[in-house]
Parts: C-alpha cells; sequence; structure tokens
C-alpha cells in the first residue's frame, strides 16, 4: 500500500498468502461479537443513566458528578497494571465471565435498591467504584483474548473494524433508548437492562468452543514487580505505543471533562430533557458508525500515518462548538449533535487504527500488560477529567469551563501533528516487522 494510493488485496494481506478467511465463517469469533455486542449496548444505557440518577435522584453538582466519573474510572490508575500482569498469566476467557457475572450483580443492586428507598449517594458512589473495577479486568481481558481467538494476524484489522462498529452502533441506539427508558422508568430503573444485557454475555461466552491455550509457565519464578517494570518498559520504551498512549490520554482527559460539564449544562442552563439529552447523544453516535463503516477504506486509501493524523485530529474539533452552540432550540441541539458527532467519528477511525497498530506491534506475551499500561493511562486521563470539570466549574461556570477545555482540545493539534505515529506509511506485519526499525 502506497502513501495515497490504493490496493486490491486486504490492508494486511501479502500476495504470497492470499487474502485471510472472512470472520463472518469464524463461529467462534461470531459467538465472542454478539455477546461483546449485547454487553455494550447495555453499557451505553447505563453510561446516561447512572449520571442521571445522581443529577435527578440526589440533584448533584458538577463536583459530585465529576467524582461520581472519578469512581467509575479510578481503578484503571491503580489497578490495570495488575490486573495486566494476572491476566498474562492465566486463561482470558474465565477471568471475562467472572468480571462481567460481577458487573451483572452490581448494576441490578441499583434499581433493587431504589425500589426499596435503600439507595444513597455514597452507595451509589461505592457500586460506581466495583462496577469500575469489574470494567477494568474485562476490558485487560478481552483485548488480549481477540489475538487468541484471531489467530491469523491479518484478520486483526477486520475483527477490530467489527468490534468497533458495534460500539458505534450501540452509541446510537444506547443514548436514545436510555434517555426514553430513564423518561419512562426513572434512571435507576432504566440500568435493569444492562443488567440484562450483562447476563446474555455471559451466556455468549460460555457458547465459545475454541480452546484457549494456557499461558507458557516461565522457567524462573515470576516477580510481580519486574512483570511490571517489563510491561512498563515495552509501552514508554516503544515510541509509537508511547505516543499513542499520551495523546490518548489527553484525548480522554478533555472529553471525559467536557461530557461532564455537558450533561448539567444541558439539563440546568439549557432545560433539556432526559429524552432529548438521549437524541443528542444517540444521533451524534451516527458518527461514529460512519467512521466505523469508512476506517478500512481510510487505512486503505491513506498511509496509516495520515490517516492516524487526520482522524485523531477531528476529535479534538468538536469540543468547540459545545460552548458556542445558541439559537433556538433546534440550532442549539442540532450544534451539540454536531459537536459529539465529530468526535464519534474521529474517535471511530481512529480507534480502528490505533488497537490493531498496538496489538500488531506487540508479543502476545506482553499483550495483557500492554492493554493494562496503555488502559491506565487513557482511563487515568479520564478519571482526571471529572474532578477537573468540577473544579473548572467552580472557577468559571458550566459554560466558561466548556470554553475552556474546548480551547486546551484544540491545542491538542500541536502533539498530534509531531507524532512519530504520523510518519508510518503501512502497517507493521509483527513485532519484529523491520518497517518500525525504519522510521
Amino acid at each position: 500500500m502506497t502513501e495515497h494510493g490504493t490496493s486490491s488485496a486486504p490492508a494486511f494481506a501479502t500476495e504470497a498468502e492470499g487474502p485471510p478467511r472472512s470472520l463472518w465463517r469464524d463461529r467462534n469469533f461470531m459467538v465472542f461479537w454478539a455477546g461483546e455486542a449485547l454487553s455494550l449496548y447495555g453499557s451505553q444505557i447505563t453510561q446516561l443513566a447512572l449520571p442521571l440518577t445522581a443529577v435527578l435522584v440526589f440533584g448533584v453538582g458538577a463536583g459530585e458528578l465529576g467524582m461520581l466519573r472519578f469512581a467509575q474510572l479510578v481503578p484503571f490508575l491503580g489497578l490495570a497494571l495488575l490486573f495486566g500482569v494476572w491476566v498474562d498469566r492465566v486463561r482470558k476467557r474465565p477471568v471475562m465471565l467472572g468480571a462481567n457475572l460481577v458487573r451483572m450483580v452490581l448494576i441490578s443492586l441499583v434499581p433493587l435498591l431504589y425500589q426499596f428507598d435503600l439507595l444513597t449517594l455514597p452507595t451509589l458512589y461505592a457500586l460506581a467504584l466495583g462496577i469500575g473495577v469489574a470494567t477494568v479486568l474485562f476490558d485487560v481481558s478481552w483485548m488480549s483474548y481477540v489475538p487468541v481467538l484471531v489467530k491469523d494476524r491479518h484478520s486483526l484489522l477486520e475483527a477490530d473494524t467489527k468490534l468497533n462498529a458495534t460500539l458505534s452502533s450501540a452509541d446510537i441506539a444506547g443514548p436514545g433508548l436510555a434517555g426514553t427508558l430513564v423518561s419512562a422508568f426513572s434512571a435507576p430503573f432504566a440500568m435493569t437492562a444492562n443488567a440484562v444485557s450483562y447476563a446474555l454475555s455471559v451466556v455468549s461466552l460460555l457458547l465459545v468452543r475454541k480452546p484457549e491455550p494456557a499461558p507458557e509457565v516461565p522457567a524462573e519464578r515470576r516477580r510481580l514487580r519486574v512483570e511490571l517494570t517489563e510491561g512498563l518498559r515495552w509501552v514508554f520504551g516503544n515510541r509509537w505505543l508511547r505516543a499513542m498512549g499520551l495523546v490518548g490520554c489527553s484525548c480522554n482527559f478533555l472529553l471525559t471533562t467536557v461530557q461532564t460539564l455537558f450533561l448539567l449544562y444541558a439539563v440546568r442552563d439549557k432545560e433539556l430533557s432526559a429524552a432529548v439529552i438521549g437524541f443528542v447523544m444517540g444521533a451524534a453516535a451516527v458518527g461514529g458508525l460512519l467512521g466505523a463503516l469508512v476506517s478500512g477504506m481510510v487505512v486503505r486509501r491513506l498511509s496509516v500515518g495520515t490517516a492516524y493524523r487526520v482522524s485523531v485530529s477531528i476529535i479534538f474539533l468538536g469540543p468547540l462548538l459545545v460552548p458556542a452552540a445558541g439559537g433556538p432550540r433546534w440550532l442549539l441541539v442540532g450544534l451539540f449533535v454536531a459537536s459529539f458527532f465529530i468526535e464519534y467519528f474521529g474517535s471511530s477511525v481512529s480507534n480502528v487504527l490505533i488497537v490493531s497498530l498496538r496489538q500488531t506491534i506487540t508479543p502476545q506475551h506482553l499483550m495483557g500488560r500492554m492493554t493494562a499500561a496503555m488502559r491506565m493511562l487513557l482511563y487515568g486521563g479520564g478519571a482526571l477529567g471529572g474532578p477537573v470539570a468540577g473544579l473548572l466549574a467552580a472557577w468559571a461556570g458550566l459554560r466558561g469551563a466548556l470554553w475552556i477545555a474546548g480551547l486546551l482540545s484544540i491545542a491538542m493539534l500541536i502533539p498530534i501533528y509531531l507524532s512519530p505515529v504520523g510518519r508510518l506509511r503501512t502497517m507493521p506485519e509483527g513485532p519484529d516487522d523491520a518497517a518500525l526499525a525504519a522510521r
């Protein structure tokens, strides 16, 4: 594949090998994909219903809402690396099963406690923290499990494209459904749908029949500190992983800041209902689905570096539209949709490329720790975005804080342009690809 040309073969295929077998005919991947789709759809409902529970039931402010978001994401800072070391030592599927069972139970407790007037704000924080811990464990495991399930590295781009398309479609359907459920049944009861989706995801994981080999047992006794250091050294010592991780951390920090502020800004300053907010997020998420659909074409037609620079830059253009939105209600809502549409589109294209690149250049024995370190960076940035949103709102007001976050997002275009990932012309074939060393 040339820098701006097209290729008749799939992105990872070589002439000698021929095109890889389509994953549509891979039963185990399809079962796994179906289960992951169900859990993603349910998670999108909770993504809106959980903070709306805090806002509508307990009347929280920006600081308290930011702390709820912090409780959900802070486990990535404290536990991702430890879980990554453990996941590299064990089979991934049993870990994923346990994590989803825990999430199912904890999310079920929200409507149950609310029904009996036992739900308090501290309890909601505790449940959010527990759900966050289980989410860390699941995320570290499933991203390490995909290369096991899809043995052929040439099929990773297809697998990641399909999974990302599902995430984008869930982004579209989930918020609108969540807004409708919140309006009809209240925010806590809307989360029941997420608990059911995790139960169905557990069933799908049980139906995967592909044997998962046990990780190799090392000749010498493993030491936690050594393995943690090895994983961190791999991520921060690799200039492509380091660059993607730091930009991703900044991206999640700024977007979480904006989304935390937006929810209160839309409900209190602009007086939008839960159903309208759900519509905004659902309509905007069409951009994510569109991005997933065109991501393969983008990677084929552009160099890897150009696709990375363009798609990631687009993400940072959206936040500025939120405080700039005004005028009649239809225009206000339209600009809100446009803001998140741009973010979702750029995220969808860049996620397919970035995840495939990370999985391709990382040896399998380091996959869990690489995923954990990246998750620590990405969600750690998101965790800090919640409290910072509260501080900015207290200092500059909701709209002023949104302007600050939007201007900081525009400043991120500089490190994106300077990133070494932007100089990659083709997707590497593996960890030892000479193309990596040459750039």
